[in-house]
This record gives C-alpha cells, sequence and structure tokens, in this order.
C-alpha cells in the first residue's frame, strides 16, 4: 500500500502560527523533508517533534524526488515543509507533488501561513483580484516582466530578498507611474514587522536610510487605485 505525502505549512515567523493538525501530522509521520533541516530543528525541537528530518531543497530536489517516490510506494507517511510558510510557493514542492500525482501516491496538503496572503491584506489595496509573480528572474526577462507588472490591472504581488529590493524600487521606477501605490511589508508576525506604503521615490528614499532586512513580500497597487492618507506602521 502506498504511504501518503503531507504538505504542511509551517510559522513564517511567530512559533505560534502553526495549527494543531500540523503538529498532529508532524509528530505521525516516519519522515519531515525540510528545506534547511536547521531551521527546521528550532520548530521541531519547540514542538517535540521527533520524526527525522532529512534535507529537501532547490539543490537537491531533482536527485531525490525517485528516492523518496520509493519510500512512499513502500508505504512511508512523509510530510514536507520548507523554512517557513507554504512549501510549494516561491519554494521547493512543485517537482514532488507532480511526482506523487503521476504516481498515484495521495498528497494532502495542509492550510497554514504563507506571506502572501497577510501582506496583500494588511497593504490595504485591493485584494479581489491579484497576481502573484513569486521572485522576479535575476537577469534573463526581468525587465519584460518589469513592463507586464507596470501594466497590470490587478493588484500584483512580489517576494523579495532585502538585498535586492531597492534595485527593484529603483526599476520599477522606471516604468511605474510616479503616484502609483506600492507597499513594502517586512517580517511578517515577527517582533520588528514592518509596512510601509508610497510612491516608489518615497519607499527608495525610506530604505536608503532605513536598510532592509528579513522576508520581503512587495505590494504594487493598480493604476487607478488611491489612499486618502498614508499611515506606514
Amino acid at each position: 500500500m502506498n504511504g501518503k505525502l503531507f504538505i504542511v505549512a509551517t510559522p513564517i515567523g511567530n512559533l505560534e502560527d502553526i495549527t494543531f493538525r500540523a503538529l498532529r501530522v508532524l509528530k505521525e509521520v516516519d519522515q519531515i523533508l525540510a528545506e534547511d533541516t536547521r531551521t527546521s530543528s528550532v520548530l521541531l525541537k519547540h514542538y517535540n517533534i521527533s520524526a527525522k528530518a532529512v534535507p529537501y531543497h532547490n539543490f537537491n530536489e531533482h536527485k531525490s524526488i525517485a528516492h523518496i517516490i520509493r519510500q512512499l510506494k513502500n508505504g512511508m507517511q512523509m510530510a514536507l515543509i520548507s523554512d517557513a510558510g507554504t512549501p510549494s510557493i516561491s519554494d521547493p514542492g512543485f517537482l514532488l507533488v507532480r511526482a506523487c500525482v503521476e504516481e498515484n501516491i495521495p498528497v494532502e496538503c495542509l492550510p497554514g501561513a504563507s506571506a502572501l496572503i497577510p501582506a496583500s491584506v494588511v497593504s490595504g489595496f485591493p485584494s479581489d483580484a491579484f497576481v502573484f509573480e513569486g521572485f522576479l528572474p535575476h537577469k534573463k526577462g526581468r525587465q519584460t516582466k518589469l513592463k507586464m507588472i507596470a501594466q497590470e490591472e490587478r493588484t500584483v504581488v512580489l517576494y523579495e530578498s532585502p538585498h535586492r529590493l531597492l534595485k527593484t524600487l529603483e526599476q520599477l521606477k522606471e516604468f511605474v507611474e510616479e503616484d502609483r501605490w506600492i507597499c513594502v511589508v517586512r517580517e511578517l508576525t515577527k517582533i520588528h514587522e514592518e509596512v510601509q506604503r508610497g510612491n516608489v521615490k518615497e519607499l527608495i528614499a525610506h530604505f536608503n536610510t532605513h536598510a532592509p532586512r528579513g522576508e520581503i513580500v512587495l505590494i504594487i497597487a493598480t493604476q487607478k487605485f488611491s489612499l486618502r492618507n498614508n499611515s506606514n506602521e
């Protein structure tokens, strides 16, 4: 009998943001596939989870899949977790889930934390229709993607690293209108959570004097959207 793969969302900062069901599954499975076992050990130790954690990340996922599939076919119960948030959302996971689907191995995704949704909500920008682009390409296709974002008629949500944030804002300045609303959400659920709203020039000025750190979500409003007041947190 085949085993099952559980996709388990983990907290994006505050360790309390995990479901009872996620904790039960992590305690019951035979093995946990973790993006970084050192990072995940903090969560696992905090909740006394003793299941063996093995690395599963961008650099080994292609060569690991065949072995994992064999283990699942032999009846193992496995959970896939990322460093933070929901696996497969700009994190490893898609390739393994696809392989399981192709091999008729059950996959169950437990809902939970993801930076995408709370950042979109706290921005105050329209969230009834939005586009999630994940991380922008570093080189090839980057300019094309930025042009598409500038013309998008829905709210656009991006993930960005702190050392690339200013570069991205500078490049956005070439394509978006001066009064286009942008929101930068940093370190969600953590002690130093920060929300900055404004036009691209205002955000560049802010982050030139306040070096960005931690996990970042960038939300770009539609061309017609505006806020009457700008209250940053």
